[in-house]
């Protein structure tokens, strides 16, 4: 037999040969290294962690990934809205919505720590971002979900995807949530809509941007039967009524929620240049806090840009969904109060920076030169018991 015969019998047996495929429950090879781009996130910040602690703190871990917000979660899970015993400020407990609390008291069943439970509910939350989030970015341009994960990781407040914060868990329930109404499976769409809107008000926004998509989209109302998918618009709307239900038979206060938001933060109305007025005064006024107002300022900006961007790429649904997050963040306020935190909501802003990542590598290096440095830096900062955003 001549050494080309057996060459060519060599590459039918190679061609013949069965490929061996990973199971689906492992998901695509971009949901793995979505999974990948979690995990040593995770592994660099916990070393960042115990790197920035020596001489600032020497609290346990736990509780350097559960101050503020996280307490008032735990407590209305243990107490209820009523607050724990001898607590004066229980009223302030009404800002923060159901849905984590109620989900850490069945965790209890399980877990008896409860800064334990709330810290794992933020681990599981951004694995499930992570990788539906590559899908969505995907879905916009295929090829580009590595990217935009990684911006986001890597985004100046990413440090709410390791605390015990209501961050993790809303997106992990957003995101699925605009990826499914993109498939028009408007359903699911609603169903994980009203999770998301249980855990915070942010759901209605979620909501608005949802029904912009179902009127704009061409498997939405346009479609074939489309008008009988319209009521699933008013699902997410349900859990925020039914908690002002609850809140009114407590206090005899519909808007409870936002009552104490103004009471105990100062989240009022102002016009929107006061506000900004007001941020910059308190960066002069209060050295210790100056940085975190100021990034406070540039993630406004930030915000108004990206809305002008959806408005130029005529993305209608996403400008439903950011512009009034806005109105609520830049107008509603005496002063920027986690704009910067809620930055980690705009989804569209890091499928924008993949999307753009992907085609020019020089402008994701830039974008990663500036942003990574600045999480790191907010990572130790509030870790260690500094208050930044």
């Amino acid at each position: 037999m001549s050494f080309v015969t057996e060459t060519r019998q060599a590459e039918d047996l190679t061609e013949t040969a069965p490929t061996r495929t990973l199971p689906r429950w492992l998901g695509t090879p971009g949901d793995r290294t979505a999974l990948l781009i979690w995990f040593f996130w995770h592994v660099a910040t916990y070393i960042y962690m115990v790197l920035a602690a020596p001489g600032r703190t020497e609290a346990p871990l736990l509780d350097r990934l559960t101050p503020w917000d996280s307490d008032n979660f735990i407590i209305i899970a243990q107490y209820g809205y009523d607050g724990a015993p001898g607590m004066t400020d229980a009223p302030k407990l009404a800002a923060f919505f159901p849905g984590l609390p109620l989900l850490l008291r069945d965790l209890h069943w399980f877990i008896d720590d409860w800064s334990l439970a709330i810290v794992l509910v933020s681990l599981v939350g951004s694995a499930i971002v992570a990788v539906t989030l590559s899908r969505l970015s995907d879905s916009y341009r295929p090829g580009t979900g590595t990217w935009t994960v990684l911006a986001f990781f890597l985004s100046p407040f990413a440090v709410f995807m390791l605390a015990g914060y209501s961050e993790a868990p809303f997106l992990a329930l957003a995101i699925p949530a605009w990826l499914m109404a993109r498939r028009g499976r408007w359903g699911w769409a609603a169903v994980l809509a009203a999770l998301a809107a249980s855990i915070r008000i942010s759901g209605l926004f979620l909501a608005l941007g949802l029904a912009v998509m179902f009127l704009v989209a061409e498997n939405g109302l346009r479609s074939p039967g489309g008008w009988k998918k319209l009521p699933w618009l008013a699902v997410p709307g349900l859990p925020v009524l039914a908690y002002m239900i609850y809140q009114w038979n407590r206090t005899g206060d519909w808007m409870a929620w936002k009552n104490v938001e103004a009471e105990y933060w100062g989240r009022y109305a102002e016009w929107p240049w006061q506000v900004l007025v007001n941020t910059w005064n308190r960066s002069l006024e209060e050295g210790v806090l100056q940085t975190s107002y100021r990034e406070e300022i540039l993630a406004a900006f930030v915000l108004v840009l990206l809305i002008i961007w959806q408005v130029v790429r005529r993305r209608w649904a996403e400008f439903g969904y950011l512009a009034p997050q806005a109105v609520a963040l830049l107008a509603m306020s005496s002063f920027y109060m986690s704009v910067g935190r809620a930055s980690l909501l705009w989804w569209p802003l890091y499928i924008s920076v993949g999307i753009t990542g992907a085609r020019r590598p020089w402008v994701f290096m830039a974008y990663v030169s500036i942003a990574a440095p600045v999480m790191a830096i907010n990572v130790g900062n509030f870790t260690t018991g500094a208050w930044v955003g």
